[in-house]
């Protein structure tokens, strides 16, 4: 790439002298021919009037001296009879057709090449008779001479030209290309896993913006990598509570061998479409895309929570009481809130004690779910910290799922341990 916009940039500085440089050429051309013929008939004007007098009385004429500009450029002025006769000067011993003509004095001043010259000839001309002919002269190889170097010092100045070019085109295409390789070495670290990989800013608005956006990306990468992480480490704790109901209840099974064994592997069959049900959720909580939320089956919902309470209880011994004091509609994803219960009743029958008491009742504008049991005081100890064994297990995975649907989770109180899930309820609109 630095190679390609180093060209470019040459090529187009080259373009542009030359476009240049034509024009500029041709004009260097016309302006040497037109300011050496202003000389040629500058000095034949001068020689013409200082031999006029002599010519018309019959006398030899003696040519004035050339000025210095003039004799330094090899100019050389000779006078001619009419007939075509060198009187004085330098010149050919004849005149030529450029002196013909003018000896003719149909014009006032005659331009022609003679040889290797540029020649320039005036009449002397006394009343209506033509007394002489002035000529000036010059060698056509000094005024190429002057032509040529004029063009090789515009070749010169193209030449640097260029040269500045492709060093200003080296040095921006560094500035260019160096971030775009820093981008492409963060994009390559963000492929290799590392998602704290960031883009340095190079002060080009449009590179800038690309490595805003690639380091949105490695942000949202690595967020959305440490969520699903924290989510199936946490997750995994749901998937052991119903694989603990069902475990209890095959134990259960074979202790009691004169049980109806219809009745226990009616049971495992329910435990195993619960475990099924859990693995569902779960999988549905973690997309990053929900379906919309509708209006939650707060019945449905309790017929399932005690179903799976009865599971985790009755092996114990302790027993499940469901109250529904006029609980508001709500909209949330049942899965969502299927799991938060079921880590709280998981919580109340591992580390709980007694009979545990669900309660959905109305608490303003929430739809508020208690879950308590008669176990000892929790005291001032966080349950939702991570680090906190025993009530702390699998509250965090809950309370995140509450918060995603727009709810919180609480200890309530924490004698006896009660847990509320509160769900925002629908307007009467």
């Amino acid at each position: 790439m630095r190679r390609r916009i180093t060209s470019l940039t040459v090529l187009a500085a080259l373009v542009a002298t030359v476009l240049f440089a034509l024009p500029l050429g041709i004009a260097v051309w016309r302006y040497y021919h037109d300011d050496a013929k202003g000389d040629l008939e500058r000095a034949a004007d001068a020689a013409a009037l200082a031999v006029s007098e002599d010519l018309t009385a019959g006398r030899r004429p003696t040519v004035p001296p050339l000025d210095e500009e003039d004799d330094e450029a090899g100019g050389e002025v000779g006078i001619y009879a009419p007939g075509g006769r060198l009187l004085t000067g330098h010149g050919p011993a004849v005149g030529g057709p450029v002196e013909q003509q003018a000896a003719k004095a149909t014009v006032d001043v005659v331009i022609g090449r003679e040889g290797g010259e540029m020649v320039l000839a005036v009449p002397v001309v006394s009343g209506s008779r033509v007394t002489g002919v002035v000529r000036a002269a010059l060698p056509l190889s000094q005024l190429q001479l002057r032509i040529v170097l004029t063009w090789l010092g515009m070749a010169g100045l193209a030449v640097v030209t260029t040269g500045a070019s492709w060093l200003l085109a080296r040095r921006f295409t560094t500035r260019l290309v160096r971030p775009l390789e820093e981008l492409a070495a963060a994009a390559e670290r963000l492929g290799d896993g590392d998602f704290t990989a960031r883009s340095p800013r190079a002060g080009i608005a449009e590179i800038d913006q690309v490595a805003e956006t690639l380091d949105a990306t490695a942000a949202r990468i690595g967020e959305t990598l440490e969520r699903e992480r924290a989510f199936s480490a946490e997750a995994s704790h749901q998937l052991r509570t119903p694989l603990t109901g069902l475990r209890l209840q095959l134990e259960a099974a074979l202790e009691t061998p004169a049980a109806d064994p219809y009745a226990a592997i009616r049971a495992g069959i329910a435990s195993a479409d619960r475990l099924e049900r859990t693995i569902e959720d779960l999988l549905a909580l973690g997309r990053e895309r929900r379906a919309p939320r509708a209006e939650l089956d707060l019945g449905a919902l309790l017929d399932e929570v005690r179903q799976a309470g009865e599971a985790l209880l009755a092996p114990h011994g302790r027993a499940l009481r469901i109250v529904r004091q006029d609980p508001p509609p709500a909209h949330a994803a049942a899965a969502a809130v299927r799991q938060v219960l079921g880590v709280l009743l998981d919580n109340a029958a591992t580390h709980g004690q007694g009979t545990v008491t669900v309660v959905a009742r109305d608490a303003g504008d929430a739809l508020a779910i208690d879950v308590a049991d008669e176990g000892p005081d929790l005291g001032e100890a966080d349950p939702f910290a991570a680090a906190l064994s025993g009530h702390g297990i699998g509250l965090p995975l809950a309370r995140s799922l509450a918060e995603a649907e727009g709810g919180r989770l609480r200890l309530s109180r924490p004698d006896p341990p009660t847990f509320t899930l509160v769900l925002p309820a629908d307007s009467p609109a």
